[in-house]
């Protein structure tokens, strides 16, 4: 089966007993990462060292992507080693990679402090490279076709559990791990498991640590930053006002409520209506275009009138404000949820842009691993 950049819109085999028998739920430790450069300075002091042995470890964490108290040379040995096992207890421990594409996609199970399990996957492309994290251990939205979904959610994850998965990342591609030599990650997508506006407060954390110029955060862009939701419309118009340039992702799947609400359960609290509102009030305010996702399901959702009524939809609200990726669905054995017919893609994807509306199949990578999020998790349980 093949993984799409939208890792968690995946087909799943229907309720999965694991959602009998969640892990724990806990707090993860204070990390470094889940402080301002405030709290940092705050922190170090507390443990009897100066302010600036802050700016020192935001370095080696931000700038060298290391945890490692030994990598710390500029420190007293005494010193690093208190400052590290206090403000870096291990969060994220490796259970399983799996490597696809030559190695230029690698999937990881992750093992939380609490037995949680969640999932990252990371593509390098010729000129770029994205990684896809997970923002939820499990998903709460209960969309049917979704692996996550299909798990229930077991908690959210800390700001320092989603920034440990970029960290990791980013260092594997300093490091030249990944095929192609050494390079730094460009772009990161909230599209693993959860819903990523549903643990808001943990999301903009990372976000404003992403965003943060090097050493207090990781430099990124946040025009480089996407975070998708499956239409929690309060928070996408919170996320307007943050000030913060991310592009956003609305998994739309549908656009009618009748059917939506079968698909995106979310729908019977805020209609198609009312999340493509929010989605241009996004656009109003930040000036970003947003992407509307869609995996196409054969039979379901992939008839040519379902994309003429989404293209006046969109039209409705304007020019030059949207984008649609419509992603490949992949088959699981068993599952009821089916790839559309090419041709069938094909008249979907033709009929948007007659409207107009600039329309892109998402790429796939990892077609040789179980790359949608939430399948690694579903299977060790």
């Amino acid at each position: 089966m093949v993984w799409t950049r939208h890792a968690d819109r995946h087909p799943a085999r229907g309720p999965h007993p694991a959602a009998a028998r969640r892990p724990r739920r806990g707090k993860p430790p204070r990390h470094f990462a889940d402080l301002t450069p405030a709290e940092r300075a705050q922190a170090v002091v507390d443990l009897g060292e100066k302010p600036f042995r802050a700016k020192q470890l935001a370095t080696h964490y931000f700038t060298h992507l290391t945890s490692d108290p030994q990598a710390m040379t500029d420190l007293p040995a005494a010193t690093r080693d208190v400052l590290a096992e206090t403000l870096f207890p291990p969060l994220l421990e490796k259970a399983r990679v799996l490597e696809a594409d030559g190695g230029t996609t690698v999937k990881t199970l992750w093992h939380l402090f609490d037995g949680a399990k969640v999932e990252s996957v990371l593509m390098r492309y010729p000129h770029r490279s994205t990684l896809c994290v997970s923002s939820q251990a499990g998903c709460g939205m209960a969309c049917p076709f979704c692996a996550t979904g299909q798990l229930g959610l077991t908690r959210n994850l800390s700001t320092a559990e989603i920034v440990e998965q970029v960290r990791s990342a980013a260092r594997s591609l300093a490091d030249g791990e990944i095929p192609g030599g050494p390079a730094r990650l460009n772009n990161l997508v909230f599209m693993g498991m959860g819903e990523p506006l549903a643990n808001y407060k943990a999301v903009m954390g990372t976000v404003r640590t992403l965003v943060a110029k090097e050493p207090e955060g990781l430099g990124m862009s946040a025009r480089n930053v996407t975070v998708s939701t499956v239409g929690l419309v309060p928070a996408m118009r919170k996320l307007a006002d943050e000030g913060i340039p991310v592009t956003l992702a609305l998994s739309l799947h549908a656009p009618d409520d009748e059917l939506r609400s079968e698909l995106v359960p979310i729908n019977t609290r805020w209609s198609v209506d009312e999340a493509l509102d929010a989605a241009r009030h996004y656009f109003e305010v930040t000036g970003r275009r947003v992407s509307i996702e869609y995996a196409l399901i054969r039979d379901m959702n992939d008839h040519a009138w379902r994309a003429d009524l989404l293209g006046d939809k969109l039209n409705a609200r304007g020019r030059g404000w949207v984008h649609v990726n419509p992603i490949p669905l992949n088959p699981t054995p068993g599952s009821i949820w089916t790839a559309s017919d090419p041709a069938v893609e094909a008249e979907f994807v033709a009929r948007l842009r007659e409207h107009g509306i600039p329309t892109t199949i998402r790429d796939t990578r990892g077609s040789d691993i179980d790359g949608a999020c939430g399948q690694l998790a579903a299977e060790e349980e």
